[in-house]
């Protein structure tokens, strides 16, 4: 069973992602009526289920997850989870760095220093500028 604190994040995440979304959704009203259009379910979700979503009292099953995750574009065990548990991103980036075939420079080292430490919302508008003009994203 998820504990106050794991409901509060995903919470957190779900607004994040749903902010970030094209489609505008004003509440839990918006959020069940459209999340039904996706979900392909003879059990559709309530109002009262979305409002305990946003609100950080409950965490959909894993085959919702999974269907608002592809609505929002957002991974879905990031939607769930949130990002990996430091040592293993600091194990990704120790690999990434041994597959440059020159070290960074310190100025570039500093850049991904500031924007490491701009909040989530900051940090993915610079993502997306950089999406915007690399064309892909930068993984």
């Amino acid at each position: 069973m998820p504990t106050a604190k794991e409901k509060s994040d995903f919470s957190a995440r779900l607004r994040f992602a749903l902010r970030k979304s094209a489609q505008t959704i004003k509440g839990a009203t918006d959020l069940a009526r459209l999340f039904n259009l996706k979900y392909r379910s003879n059990r559709s979700i309530t109002v009262q289920t979305a409002h305990k979503w946003l609100s950080g009292r409950a965490i959909p099953t894993a085959d919702k997850i999974e269907i608002l995750a592809e609505w929002l574009g957002v991974n879905p065990h990031w939607l769930h989870y949130g990002p990996p548990p430091e040592p293993i991103q600091s194990k990704l980036e120790n690999t990434q760095r041994a597959q440059l075939k020159y070290s960074p420079s310190p100025e570039t080292l500093l850049l991904a220093t500031q924007i490491e430490a701009l909040p989530d919302h900051q940090r993915y508008l610079v993502v997306e500028l950089v999406t915007h003009f690399y064309g892909k994203s930068p993984e």
